[in-house]
């Protein structure tokens, strides 16, 4: 089967880079289309995929089709190919942030075969945390092929769409977080002498492996924490003081605050 990528920015490269890397699928059963030309020849160049002369032309020559381009060009986008899409009646895949499968679904005359997939910016390494939802149209052959194509570049799962904001927040959002934490740890570094580059790679590899360790061993991370503080040890006194200056609650208001930006957002689009 053909997989049609609409889009080849910067989320539909590591996407693509990830499904022939991983061998799911060959780079000629691979069609991209672009409005950006240059873009598209050089996805087109770099990964010896197909280039197709039009957005409706890939429609009718790809089972599944992708869009991966911006939300505010995504609608327009849809519209356009309503009746190429309905003809055709492909898979459609959609990373449209903040578009419900039934908001994405009143801008077309019929019912697709829908998927909404969110992925995140570790795709680039292989690495995502991806989940998607179907509008229940997709065959179990069709879901199937969801979930080997999004493994190709990191960890799908399926998730009940309500749950996709703070799923959206946490996959999200959560890797800046999680960057900041990094580059805090590094800074602390160098304050005491330690040379950046260094301190950057102790620090990163150190979080890498951390959460490697509660996603291999199972195990709860306070279980751990209990096992790497020893009494009156020097790690204890650093958690008392993560504590006393507010660690936990800026964690769990940059998470609300997220969300409710998210939801504003929505609501925006909805009444808009």
């Amino acid at each position: 089967m053909k997989i049609g990528f609409i889009g080849t920015g910067n989320l539909a490269n590591a996407m693509i880079k990830g499904i022939l890397n991983a061998k799911a699928v060959d780079a000629q059963d691979i069609h991209a289309f672009d409005i950006d030309e240059p873009k598209l020849a050089l996805a087109a160049q770099k990964y010896g995929i197909v280039q197709a002369a039009s957005a409706e032309d890939l429609v009718k020559q790809c089972g599944v089709v992708l869009i991966a381009i911006k939300p505010a060009d995504f609608l327009a986008l849809l519209g356009r190919l309503d009746k190429t899409l309905q003809a055709a009646d492909p898979l459609v895949i959609s990373t449209a942030a903040g578009n419900s499968l039934e908001y994405i679904s009143s801008f077309l005359t019929y019912r697709p075969a829908l998927v909404r997939i969110m992925p995140n910016i570790n795709a680039t390494i292989g690495e995502s945390m991806t989940a998607y939802c179907t509008n229940g149209r997709p065959s179990e052959a069709q879901t199937a092929l969801v979930e080997k194509l999004c493994s190709a570049f990191g960890t799908v799962i399926p998730l009940d769409e309500k749950y996709f904001p703070m799923f959206g927040v946490i996959a999200g959002a959560a890797p800046a977080f999680a960057y900041m934490f990094i580059d805090e740890l590094a800074r602390a570094g160098v304050k005491i002498g330690m040379n950046k580059k260094l301190s950057l790679q102790i620090a990163a590899q150190t979080v890498l492996g951390s959460a490697k360790y509660i996603l291999e061993s199972g195990e709860h991370p306070y279980e751990l924490i209990d096992r790497v503080c020893s009494p009156g040890g020097t790690t204890i006194e650093g958690i008392a003081a993560l504590q006393e200056f507010g660690f936990s609650n800026a964690i769990t208001k940059a998470v609300d605050r997220a969300l409710e930006k998210d939801t504003k957002l929505a609501n925006l689009k909805k009444n808009g």
